[in-house]
């Protein structure tokens, strides 16, 4: 069993941090008086580094994860979180798959994921847990993904979009085109982005698909939406796509 400790990892973070490059994190991450990461704080841990760190502390104690995940620094929620990704990835047993699953699912709730970087990295791979052994998205979890979508938190909303795309993977399609229709309406860019972004990549799987949403949407849709969706088709789709019903 690892003896190390979230302070263990909270000083090798800072021993690769790049206190000068602060200033641009807090621009990139928006943590400005009433921007979405308002009063985050960095040290400047690049993610290779970060994830570099994280495999060092790979067989981290739960209860030093959880410290790191509770962080008030922002690289230590990120390192925390690839360990739990991790521990979620090489479980032995359903029930410790489950635990792995609701702990994450409660950090989403008390809002320790709570920039765009975090939900990100982490949500596509616990989606993988809301698929059954027969590669179904039961009821259930379509549920949960309704709930998500129709939270008044930003960050919840994202991790419901985002889960879709170990569904993407999976070949189930459905949820990502239903949990998308339901954002449409969403005023925050970063979910506009995240939706055109999962509709990208159900594209990938079946383009037809996609144009039959994009059929029903294309001309009421957030633009910015509509052009992450678009973006894989030629140049001459995008542009009809762009004028349409416009």
């Amino acid at each position: 069993m690892s003896h190390d400790t979230a302070a263990d990892v909270a000083e090798a973070l800072k021993a690769v941090s790049v206190p000068k490059d602060v200033a641009l994190y807090q621009r990139f991450f928006k943590t400005g008086p009433g921007q979405y990461g308002e009063g985050d704080i960095f040290i400047g841990v690049k993610v290779p580094k970060n994830r570099a760190v994280a495999k060092r502390f790979r067989d981290l104690p739960e209860a030093e994860i959880n410290l790191l995940l509770h962080s008030p620094i922002h690289e230590e929620r990120f390192c925390g979180l690839v360990i739990l990704i991790e521990r979620f990835r090489r479980a032995k047993t359903e029930a410790a798959c489950a635990e792995h699953f609701q702990h994450y699912l409660d950090l989403v709730y008390e809002g320790r994921i709570n920039n765009w970087d975090l939900v990100d990295v982490s949500a596509p791979y616990f989606g993988a847990w809301l698929i059954d052994a027969n590669g179904v998205v039961d009821e259930s979890s379509m549920k949960l993904l309704r709930s998500l979508a129709s939270s008044e938190v930003l960050w919840e909303r994202r991790v419901g979009i985002m889960f879709t795309f170990a569904f993407i993977r999976a070949g189930q399609l459905a949820p990502t085109f239903e949990i998308s229709e339901r954002l449409l309406g969403d005023q925050h860019d970063l979910m506009h982005k995240a939706v055109g972004w999962m509709l990208r990549e159900a594209g990938k799987k079946d383009a037809g698909q996609l144009r039959a949403f994009l059929t029903r949407f294309a001309a009421t849709m957030p633009r910015t939406a509509l052009r992450y969706a678009i973006e894989k088709f030629d140049e001459s789709e995008r542009k009809s796509w762009l004028a349409f019903g416009r």
